[in-house]
């Protein structure tokens, strides 16, 4: 089965789902993570330089090939493929502060389009994509791309979001009737592929130990609806 995971950024499968996608790949499915926005942009500025700056990287390192090596990495781990989608990050769409980053997708910012034409061509029986929980306007515009395609689709728990507030709502687009799925699960792995976003662990969660041990408590529950659930169970026990 061709397993397609959408991640918006650049960690986000591997932090939300990365323990399901191992046990995926180790049942023999070909498992693909397509992330949506790592364009590499020359000369960043405002808003967007600080977002490497903040990380102690220069302003002349290449932030986004940085973190695509990493994201290599951590599929290696996973044992997944990747595509990289060549689409720049909000802040470099005019979203000019981290509280602006969740105060709603500006107007005009219609980049759900492009992610949607791009998925569109990717070959894939199973899906799974971000419920958007946390309300980051580049998860809800990949919740809007993926609801628009009418795949079977498992929505993941947006992490660390989710572990920041609990109780956070999915995003607008999220279909309805939906029901939470439990599928195996490599905890051990996902923390794996997780320490491979160095540039990321201080940021989100304060280094690579504290990752570790705040992971250790989240489980992976998924919303899936009845064609999603039924594929699901089928890839639990493929024939190998």
């Amino acid at each position: 089965m061709r397993v397609v995971a959408v991640s918006p950024h650049l960690d986000d499968a591997a932090f939300s789902v990365g323990g399901t996608l191992a046990a995926l790949a180790d049942a023999g499915h070909e498992v693909t993570v397509v992330t949506c926005f790592t364009a590499s942009v020359a000369d960043p500025a405002g808003f967007a330089l600080a977002c490497q700056l903040d990380k102690g990287l220069a302003a002349d390192v290449d932030y986004m090939a940085l973190r695509r090596a990493e994201d290599a990495a951590a599929m290696a781990v996973l044992g997944a493929g990747s595509v990289h989608l060549d689409l720049p990050e909000a802040p470099h769409r005019g979203y000019t502060s981290a509280p602006d980053l969740f105060a709603g997708v500006h107007v005009g910012d219609d980049v759900w389009r492009p992610v949607r034409a791009a998925l569109a061509d990717v070959p894939g029986d199973l899906w799974l994509a971000p419920q958007a929980l946390g309300a980051h306007v580049d998860h809800l515009q990949v919740l809007r791309a993926v609801a628009a395609l009418d795949r079977p689709v498992l929505w993941w728990r947006d992490s660390p979001y989710v572990l920041r507030e609990p109780d956070a709502v999915p995003g607008p687009d999220l279909p309805a009737g939906l029901a939470p799925l439990d599928l195996p699960q490599d905890l051990s792995r996902r923390a794996d592929a997780c320490a491979c976003y160095a540039t990321q662990l201080g940021f989100q969660f304060g280094g690579p130990e504290r990752m570790r041990a705040a992971l250790a408590g989240l489980p992976e529950v998924l919303l899936a609806d009845g064609r999603a659930r039924e594929l699901a169970a089928s890839a639990v026990s493929p024939a190998r």
